[in-house]
């Protein structure tokens, strides 16, 4: 067993999902209304093979289904809480092969039917180096993805694990062969297919107005049944604080996540709203760029960083009682987490003992560490569009100082931060990444095979490697704690990165909206299901379905 969630992922999964327990579509009469969605950020392409960007995919998923969907309690053990999607069925042949069977309903918005050559193309693509899929690390327990005719899929496993559903479907969005085969793989990234997909989901893409807004509308010939909603817009703000701005102002209706404890306060304040809390699988924190030539490529000097950086003090400054420390490369909600992982502990006595040690010394009147002449510094990218990181990237920035280290602190765009990350152009970079709801996803951003893709610090370690396939074949939950324990201890003591906070998640929505569930990992997972009633309505929702 891999993962199961905590009791406190799954009851408060449960509590969310009260008041959404039936169909997930309605009525054409029944149906109505825009729902304005506030991003802290642009999208980067709506083809799910080719980003990592959680808000990317919030927006693709709705256009791009799964074969089958994980539950609201995110268990991803066996098949429990698994529902249909593309797949109408779908049975183990053996304990190495799944076959899926396709609903023959499903078709694409531009007419064909979805066929199991599709599947195929879509693992194709996935796993095709060209491509830098990042999820492909999650996949490779798959030995094969087949088909036995038009309707039916066969996936072959390399071996016996109990999370191979999961595998098969979780990280996997299908996506149309008939329209991507021509294009060259290395190009599908930049193809004007990302900038106007096509797919089979409930909702079908309208337009993209870079850096404004992104729309869809409902697809009423889809075979899911029509969303209760006639459009979804995304609309792009520059921060958090002009997004609750907007709620307030009744010129959007909901926010993913209020991470600033004064704008919480400030939403909890504004009468239209409510504040949903839900787990919170997300990490935040400094990776350091550990490519050869590069200043932390040294591991003890990046150990004396992680060590003077009070996150303690961070969290509670920024936070206060809405965010708390993580143990490591892992949030409080995955059940590996626990108190007992051991961490590198705020030490500046044994920070500065190590600098010494490594030969950077304080010069009299320098102000800085220096080493054969060079000074201790380096800079650290940040994104513009969070105010939390930037925050906390100052008192960082202090905390550093005291031991000798200048910090140069580089605000960007957010898509231009991505760039710089994602290209190891960076000395430190900040970053913030939602956890899939199998602890595998270590595999995505710590594993030697990713590298070059979500791993974009470069890190490398066989031994963590080992550790994390072994805790992945483990046959119990019971068996794979300790693999999981020795893993996050081995990220920790090698200092991959600084994990400096994990916020307590709260979806800010307008009261004019119902039947509203929230999935912790996709927070939009149930959008189809949520309404808005009529005597609700604003001026906005009378364009419907049809229009732009």
């Amino acid at each position: 067993m891999r993962s199961v969630p905590s009791r406190r992922l799954l009851a408060a999964a449960l509590a969310l999902s009260a008041c959404a327990r039936g169909s997930e579509t309605t009525s054409t009469a029944s149906a109505g209304g825009t729902l304005v969605v506030a991003l802290p950020g642009d999208a980067d392409v709506l083809l799910p093979p080719v980003t990592s960007s959680l808000l990317s995919l919030n927006i693709s998923d709705r256009i791009f289904p799964r074969l089958a969907e994980i539950g609201l309690a995110l268990n991803t053990v066996d098949d429990s809480g698994f529902a249909p999607s593309l797949a109408r069925r779908w049975e183990h042949r053996d304990s190495t092969t799944i076959v899926f069977h396709l609903d023959p309903r499903a078709r694409w918005q531009d007419g064909p039917p979805v066929t199991a050559d599709d599947i195929v193309f879509t693992y194709q693509v996935y796993t095709d180096s060209l491509v830098g899929a990042p999820f492909l690390p999650n996949l490779a327990g798959i030995a094969s993805v087949t088909k036995d005719d038009s309707l039916t899929v066969v996936f072959r496993f390399r071996h016996a694990y109990p999370e191979q559903l999961y595998d098969a479907t979780y990280h996997m969005r299908i996506v149309p062969k008939h329209l991507l085969d021509s294009i060259p793989r290395a190009r599908l990234g930049s193809s004007a297919f990302g900038r106007r997909p096509v797919g089979v989901g409930p909702f079908r893409f309208v337009r993209w107005e870079a850096g404004t807004e992104i729309v869809l509308a409902a697809d009423p010939g889809s075979f899911f049944g029509r969303p209760r909603l006639d459009r979804i817009v995304f609309r792009v703000m520059p921060d958090v604080s002009a997004a609750v701005s907007a709620l307030i102002a009744g010129e959007a209706d909901a926010i993913e996540v209020i991470p600033q404890r004064d704008e919480i306060e400030r939403a909890l304040q504004a009468p239209d709203l409510r504040l949903l809390a839900y787990p919170s699988p997300f990490v935040a924190g400094l990776v350091f760029n550990l490519r050869p030539g590069r200043l932390f490529a040294d591991r003890e000097l990046r150990r004396a960083i992680a060590m003077a950086v009070d996150r303690e003090t961070i969290v509670r400054s920024i936070f206060g009682p809405y965010g708390e420390v993580p143990v490591g490369a892992t949030s409080r909600e995955q059940w590996i987490a626990s108190n007992d992982v051991r961490q590198l502990g705020f030490d500046t006595l044994q920070a500065k003992r190590i600098l010494d040690d490594r030969g950077w010394r304080y010069a009299s009147g320098a102000g800085v560490r220096l080493k054969n002449g060079s000074p201790l510094r380096f800079t650290l990218l940040v994104p513009t569009t969070s105010r939390i990181r930037q925050q906390a990237s100052v008192l960082m920035q202090a905390q550093l100082k005291a031991l000798g280290v200048d910090v140069r602190i580089q605000p960007l765009e957010f898509n231009l931060f991505e760039r710089r990350t994602a290209s190891g152009d960076f000395d430190v970079s900040f970053f913030s990444r939602t956890l899939d709801p199998s602890p595998a996803s270590l595999l995505q951003f710590w594993s030697t095979a990713s590298i070059g893709r979500d791993n974009v610090g470069a890190y490398a370690s066989r031994a963590f490697d080992s550790i994390v396939t072994a805790a992945i074949a483990a046959p119990s939950r019971a068996a794979a704690a300790p693999l999981w324990r020795q893993a996050l201890e081995r990220l920790n003591d090698d200092a991959a990165g600084v994990f400096v906070y994990a916020p307590r998640n709260h979806a800010a929505l307008h009261r004019r909206l119902e039947n509203v569930s929230i999935r912790p990992d996709s927070w939009l997972a149930t959008v189809a299901a949520w309404s808005i009633a009529p005597d609700r309505r604003l001026p906005r929702d009378r364009i419907g379905a049809a229009g732009n």
